[in-house]
């Protein structure tokens, strides 16, 4: 880490000079210039005085802030293939268990289902990217193909069935995550 290049983009982001830091800090001009050039250090009394001057702490000011990956590949997707259900499923938002939804690329073989899940609190949502898909929802079935979408809340037993002749591809959201 780059203590002075930080204390400078702090200083700059709050519209202070160096002269304005140094007199708030009641150190010389040149001692910040020099530190923001990471030609000096100051003693941690020192950067504490001047982190205060800029709105932060020692804790906040070393805190390095991990950036959240935004977009997804084949390589970070993670699959499981079920042989009793005929199906892949690739979870294709890494942990996303963690969050508010969680996202699968679901194939179905011909024949091919998911496992019944049982009715839970949330909602559903699926759009087909291949072939065409049954859901089953209690004793309801509803018939989807590709292009078309399907949302519910699943409050009755429900699964996905493959009653084509060739594999279904489909992208199912579920919020909470449930898969």
């Amino acid at each position: 880490m780059h203590i002075g290049q930080k204390i400078k983009e702090l200083r700059t982001a709050r519209g202070l000079t160096q002269e304005e830091l140094a007199d708030r800090t009641e150190l010389s001009k040149g001692f910040i210039s020099q530190l923001e050039r990471d030609l000096n250090s100051p003693s941690i009394a020192t950067l504490c005085d001047i982190l205060q001057c800029l709105g932060t702490n020692l804790s906040e000011f070393f805190c390095e802030e991990t950036e959240e990956q935004i977009v997804f590949r084949d390589a970070d997707y993670f699959e499981k293939i079920d042989q009793e259900y005929h199906n892949k499923i690739e979870w294709i938002v890494p942990n996303a268990q963690k969050n508010m939804m969680e996202p699968i690329r679901l194939t179905l073989e011909p024949g091919g289902s998911t496992y019944p899940d049982q009715p839970h609190e949330g909602e559903e949502f699926g759009y087909v990217l291949s072939g065409s898909i049954s859901i089953i929802i209690g004793k309801k079935t509803y018939k989807a193909k590709k292009g078309e979408s399907f949302y519910y809340q699943p409050a009755k037993q429900h699964f996905i069935k493959n009653t084509g002749k060739t594999p279904a591809t489909l992208i199912w959201v579920s919020s909470p995550p449930s898969f």
